[in-house]
Formats: structure tokens, sequence, C-alpha cells
């Protein structure tokens, strides 16, 4: 096994938590992982008229800082890009982009702790 497997197996827990959440606050999950040349979407989503772009991002402590410091300006920059690419692929026409992101913190026994933040950019 990689040492990466650890890493993945905790970036999708985070994923599946982060759709379940979004959910739950009445968005429509319309794709998970979609990947083109320039990256990948973690969740694209519908929240209204609104086609949402979701980064997640799941960690197992705050040790190294929140999850949603990993989120760059040059991140928010790419996930726009990314968000416009999935546009032009798909049949949707929104009035409106977002971009949000989701922290999600796996502590060791618990449920986890969910952190939806809307419009990072």
């Amino acid at each position: 096994m990689s040492s990466s497997a650890p890493r993945a197996a905790v970036g999708r827990y985070g994923e599946r938590v982060a759709a379940e959440h979004l959910r739950g606050a009445g968005l429509v999950v319309l794709d998970r992982n979609w990947r083109c040349r320039w990256g990948e979407l973690d969740l694209v989503a519908r929240d209204g008229d609104c086609l949402v772009g979701v980064e997640v991002k799941t960690r197992r402590s705050t040790a190294c800082g929140s999850p949603l410091e990993a989120i760059t300006p040059a991140k928010v920059a790419r996930l726009r890009r990314l968000l416009g690419a999935w546009l032009a692929e798909h049949p949707v026409r929104p009035a409106a982009l977002r971009l949000d992101a989701v922290a999600v913190l796996r502590p060791p026994s618990g449920p986890a702790l969910v952190e939806h933040v809307r419009g990072i950019g």
C-alpha cells in the first residue's frame, strides 16, 4: 500500500461527508470528482438557480492549521477555470456561479465536524 493511500481514504471520506452535508442544506449534488486536463472539481452542486463548484478539504486534526487555510488565491483561480470548463461540457445554464469550500475535520472518535463556507471567490 502506498503512503498516499491513507490520505486518499481520508479525502474520499471527507467528500462523502461534504456531499451529505450539502444535500442536507438543500443543494443538489450534480457531479463528484470531475476531472479535466486543468485539474479536478471535488463536487459540483446546484443551489436553486446557482451552480456551485465545491472544494473539499479534509484533515484529521488542526495541527497544521484549519483545512480551509489550504485554499490559496491561486487555488480559487484554478477552481474558477474548472467550473467554467465543467459548464462548457454540460447542458446546464445557471443564473449564477459560486465557489464554496467545505472543511471536514475527522476526529479520532465521534462525528465529523463540517464547516461550509459559501462564496470563497
